[in-house]
């Protein structure tokens, strides 16, 4: 969903135009008595995920200076000049889509679109947006503006994908080994100054535990177990368990601590894959099933890397997307 703000009547007949070829909401100051340019910005801020404006770029920079925060929250912000000659991408360019748009409303318009960030002109592909376009965590957006400037002024910049899922980009040199300056797509937890990981997020936690287990007590202990293996809590995507866990508030919170999916399977569903797995007669007259930690994660199409860990009534299985 976007805004599209016009100031003046000129913009006006734009506006609906975009309105009828983009999911969007109009605001016009033809049209409202108390439209103020602040209010209405501030509001936009808040509710969308792009603004364009139909005005001049001195009066939507003025107009969002006060409300930015950063490149990885901002809105994508857009500028359509009145007389309908550009579309100029403003603020967020990568990372919240603005030179994508820019693109697709020029196309709508037949005006010529304006992107001025350098790695898009040099056709080369920045961090942030190799990390958008392969749904990667950026760690440290700070080393990403570095690597981008060095890509510009064509320095050396590594690259290396623990799972060689993504072809190395133009500008960018392949590596086996961690280098200084290298682009590591990873779900390791190790850290180097000079390095900028994109976390994968790949790792699939089965979990099984006690009624009305404390969450901090399952939280210290997955969070233990990916220590001790080098994995990075960042790069779990889905958390898996029986479905009749499913109000248990331990998993419930840990799924929230971790920004993961979630996923709940019948005993039914895990009843066709527990046998290749060590069951337990407790669980069984517990919740129906032998085993859940393992099975899960086989139900949800991962590998297991790490098998079954008990510890004080609860079991975690970790595996990786196939």
């Amino acid at each position: 969903m976007i805004s599209i703000i016009s100031v003046t009547e000129k913009g006006d007949e734009i506006a609906y135009k975009l309105k009828e070829n983009f999911n969007s909401d109009i605001y016009l100051k033809s049209k409202s008595k108390d439209f103020k340019l602040d209010n209405v910005t501030k509001e936009c801020f808040k509710k969308y995920k792009a603004i364009v404006f139909l005005s001049s770029t001195g009066i939507a920079v003025r107009a969002i200076s006060k409300y930015l925060k950063g490149k990885d929250i901002d809105p994508a912000v857009i500028v359509v000049d009145v007389c309908n000659n550009f579309t100029i991408s403003l603020v967020s360019g990568h990372l919240g889509g603005a030179n994508k748009l820019t693109y697709e409303i020029s196309n709508v318009l037949g005006n010529i679109p304006v992107i001025t960030t350098a790695t898009d002109n040099m056709d080369l592909i920045a961090p942030d947006i190799l990390a958008k376009n392969n749904n990667l965590i950026i760690e440290d957006l700070k080393k990403a503006k570095v690597i981008a400037g060095r890509l510009v002024n064509k320095e050396v910049v590594y690259f290396k994908d623990d799972e060689k899922k993504i072809d190395c980009p133009k500008g960018y040199i392949e590596t086996e080994e961690i280098k200084d300056n290298t682009v590591w797509i990873t779900n390791s937890l190790k850290e180097k100054d000079n390095v900028l990981k994109l976390i994968r997020k790949n790792i699939i936690l089965g979990i099984g535990c006690r009624k009305d287990t404390y969450s901090k007590k399952l939280s210290d202990f997955v969070s233990n177990v990916l220590l001790e293996n080098n994995l990075d809590k960042r790069s779990v995507k889905l958390i898996a368990s029986i479905d009749v866990k499913k109000n248990e508030k331990a998993i419930l919170d840990l799924v929230k601590e971790l920004d993961s999916k979630l996923k709940f399977y019948t005993k039914e569903e895990i009843m066709t894959v527990e046998e290749k797995y060590e069951g337990s007669a407790f669980v069984k007259a517990t919740v129906g099933v032998s085993s859940v930690s393992e099975p899960v994660v086989d139900l949800s199409g991962g590998e297991i890397i790490i098998e079954k860990i008990k510890n004080s009534g609860m079991t975690l299985t970790v595996g990786i997307e196939k």
